[in-house]
């Protein structure tokens, strides 16, 4: 009956738990992304609280507060710019339609094997401009039906940023028990190896905040400098857009392209080309070399095994898989590395290549003597 009775109350605490995560669901992603924000600040919320003189609460209202400021002004200041930047873009196409292209550059002529032909192109599409538009009409309805989607995919997620913003402050007030309550489940489940793991997925969310928003970062001012040097209007805001454009693959140059086709458009050349070359090599390439550079710091899990975690996840769980992604790698490789040194034997030493064969040192000296 003492059996039957555990096992009862085992039910209903899984049925409990069960349901108290079905409860939590809609809020998982902003309940996460509140999560990592206060993990990767936690330093400065120790320091604040220093400060401050020990007042958690005041501490946590403060930076809470910071955050809001700080990401909400510029994602509204943002908005704003963008909506300015289409009410133009459609003035141009317009434009485009009643007056059509302009001469072609000079220099478009001296291009070597294909000058000649770029030109001719060029003035064929302006003598067909409107048959053109009217063409491309209907397909530019249907992006204009999949922009709408997206803007509306897109207040969802500001809904879901604004709600992050607010659990953050439960979070800074409340991670000490929050860690110590976790802390003490692990030990309950894996005995004492659960220092090695909360351990391992600290230091892996870290290395990620490091590696992806050091990055961006580093993305959205190289950005700033190349439009502030060519002369794109609006620069401060095409950084922060390179900025945020730049915390998934391939978003950089969804920025820098359409400024480099804009100063061609202008004609300016020279800045351009400039332009052109700054991103590619510049805003793009420094992903390739200071994403790894980070990542890898601070860490003794191998490199592929994070990034794969970082792209795999985006792929897997959308963009909260940027730091879901390579926690569970992290943890799988750690798994299997721990089972595969229990299981495999220790190897002979060099200095006793007879222990290969199962003879022992004083063995073998007594058959010699």
């Amino acid at each position: 009956m003492l059996n039957n009775d555990r096992l009862l109350v085992q039910i209903l605490l899984l049925a409990l738990l069960g349901a108290s995560l079905w409860v939590l669901a809609p809020f998982a992603s902003a309940l996460f992304w509140a999560a990592v924000l206060a993990f990767a600040s936690w330093p400065l919320m120790r320091l604040l609280t220093r400060v401050l003189k020990g007042n958690v609460t005041l501490a946590a209202g403060l930076l809470t507060l910071g955050w809001m400021v700080l990401v909400a002004v510029p994602l509204v200041w943002l908005g704003f710019n963008i909506a300015d930047q289409i009410r133009a873009a459609n003035a141009l196409l317009r434009d485009l339609q009643v007056e059509g292209l302009p001469p072609p550059p000079t220099w478009l002529d001296n291009i070597p094997l294909v000058g000649g032909r770029l030109v001719d192109f060029w003035e064929t599409v302006d003598e067909q401009g409107t048959a053109l538009f009217a063409s491309i009409r209907p397909y530019i309805g249907e992006v204009g039906n999949w922009l709408l989607v997206r803007s509306a995919r897109v207040g969802g997620g500001m809904l879901e940023l604004a709600l992050s913003l607010v659990l953050v402050f439960f979070f800074y007030r409340d991670g000490p028990r929050l860690a110590a309550f976790v802390h003490s489940l692990l030990h309950r489940l894996i005995d004492e190896r659960a220092d090695h793991y909360l351990e391992l997925v600290a230091a892996t969310v870290q290395r990620v905040v490091n590696g992806v928003i050091g990055t961006a970062a580093a993305q959205g001012l190289l950005a700033l400098i190349g439009f502030l040097i060519a002369g794109v209007p609006g620069a401060l805001v095409l950084g922060l857009l390179t900025f945020v454009l730049s915390l998934i693959p391939m978003g950089p140059p969804l920025v820098w392209v359409p400024a480099t086709a804009w100063l061609f458009w202008q004609g300016e050349y020279g800045y351009a080309v400039f332009l052109g070359i700054w991103g590619m090599f510049i805003i793009s390439g420094v992903d390739n070399v200071l994403k790894p550079y980070l990542i890898s710091r601070g860490g003794n899990l191998p490199l592929v095994v994070v990034l794969l975690g970082v792209f795999g996840g985006i792929l897997a769980f959308g963009f909260m898989g940027l730091f879901l992604g390579p926690t569970l790698l992290a943890v799988a490789y750690s798994l299997l590395s721990d089972w595969v040194v229990e299981e495999v034997p220790e190897a002979p030493s060099v200095e006793n290549p007879l222990a290969l064969n199962g003879a022992s040192p004083d063995a073998t000296d007594k058959q010699a003597g």
